[in-house]
């Protein structure tokens, strides 16, 4: 593609380029085809030609060669152009009165090649050539009339139909052929243009896309971090809760004790469990469960091997597998929570749907929080997840009076892919 666009480039016609040198073909052509005319001028009829015609004719074609440069090189507004060619013109109309040769449909044309090449409307193109013609025909008339006075009329009209004739069919195919080609080549610059647009675009895209894919990708890491610390966390607080437990009964009930240890084992291997299944649903592999099913299971985690108590009201409200991790992971860490910070001893769990929104309360008998909470990763976590699925999150908490969150999300299909 780039081995393609640098060749386009390399091989892409500047117009303004081409211009000048368009310019100085069609003044040197120019230049040739006035001594071509004054030599045949010189050459027709009998009799030797005043001076001051070929004065005056070297005149005019000095300065319709200057009129034709000013209009490649210097003049640039529509105005003077104007002007100039109204000029030319009449600068043509005395030099075909002057000589009467047929030559000078060549002269028209080279004339007017600047317009045709310059102006995008077809029909100014059209109006001046159509000038141009009139004008040709006009003076040419006329100029055979003065040159051959004295030839008989069926001779004359032959000589001036056929030249006439010859003249506008040069005329005429200048103008459709370059017209044609000038057309030609604007089309062919705008498709270039167009599809130089669509690759800058394709390559805005292109960069749009690699910043969306950048942002997702620390969108999943701290997705990665949120379900470790809710999963890894629930788990380690129920596994140290245990052992803690299994210290001080190693004494006194050493069979309670070494039944804490295992709880404790097991907590810890549902601790690895967790993990996977985080790496696997992150991974992109769905989980069939229900969100009744795994909070309770959630509960039975927590309150294996303790004297944890949690009462329960849920509903198995059908949603999709991102929310119903949020969710669940969001009461393992309100769980986490009221054991290590507030010292909770019962809980209860809440799940309801309320109209399209899913409703989810956690309150603990912990020891609650005076002033001002300040929210930490978990909390904030949780809060922020809420906000991004439009919905919110509340938390009520009185010193010695526990602590209550409570989380409202929109529900949608469970069926709907992650």
């Amino acid at each position: 593609m780039t081995d393609n666009s640098e060749k386009q480039h390399r091989f892409k016609l500047n117009k303004e380029k081409f211009r000048s040198y368009l310019g100085l073909v069609v003044i040197i052509v120019m230049i040739v085809m006035e001594i071509v005319i004054c030599a045949q001028y010189a050459s027709v009829g009998t009799g030797e030609k005043p001076v001051w015609m070929y004065a005056m004719y070297s005149v005019c074609s000095v300065f319709l060669d200057v009129s034709v440069a000013l209009k490649y090189y210097v003049v640039k507004t529509v105005r003077f152009k104007i002007i100039t060619y109204g000029f030319d013109m009449a600068l043509l109309l005395t030099m075909s009165l002057i000589t009467a040769s047929s030559y000078l449909a060549v002269l028209y044309c080279l004339v007017m090649t600047e317009l045709y090449f310059t102006s995008d409307s077809l029909k100014v193109n059209f109006i001046m050539f159509c000038v141009s013609l009139c004008t040709f025909i006009i003076s040419f008339v006329c100029g055979w009339v003065r040159v051959y006075e004295g030839m008989p009329t069926s001779t004359a009209a032959v000589e001036i139909l056929g030249s006439c004739l010859t003249g506008v069919i040069i005329l005429a195919i200048h103008f459709t052929l370059l017209t044609f080609i000038i057309r030609f080549y604007s089309n062919n610059q705008r498709l270039h243009e167009a599809l130089k647009a669509e690759e800058d675009g394709k390559k805005e895209l292109k960069e749009a896309y690699d910043k969306l894919a950048e942002a997702a990708v620390y969108e999943e890491r701290n997705r990665i971090a949120k379900d470790i610390h809710d999963n890894t966390g629930h788990s380690i607080t129920a596994v140290i809760m245990q052992t803690e437990a299994a210290k001080l009964l190693i004494d006194t009930d050493p069979e309670e004790a070494k039944n804490r240890i295992i709880s404790a084992n097991m907590q810890a291997k549902n601790a690895l469990d967790q993990m996977r299944t985080s790496v696997h649903l992150l991974a992109g592999r769905r989980t069939d469960e229900s969100v009744a099913d795994e909070l309770a299971e959630v509960v039975a985690q927590t309150i294996d091997g303790t004297e944890i108590k949690i009462r329960t009201d849920v509903e198995d409200v059908a949603m999709d597998g991102e929310r119903k991790r949020f969710i669940v992971n969001s009461v393992k860490e309100c769980f986490a929570n009221g054991i290590r910070h507030g010292g909770a001893t019962a809980f209860y769990l809440e799940l309801k749907r309320e109209g399209g929104d899913v409703c989810v309360i956690v309150s603990d008998n912990g020891t609650g929080h005076e002033g001002k909470l300040s929210e930490g990763f978990g909390l904030g976590g949780m809060r922020e997840k809420a906000i991004s699925y439009g919905g919110n999150m509340t938390v009520t908490t009185e010193p010695d009076d526990g602590f209550e969150v409570k989380l409202t999300i929109p529900v949608y299909d469970a069926e709907k892919p992650d």
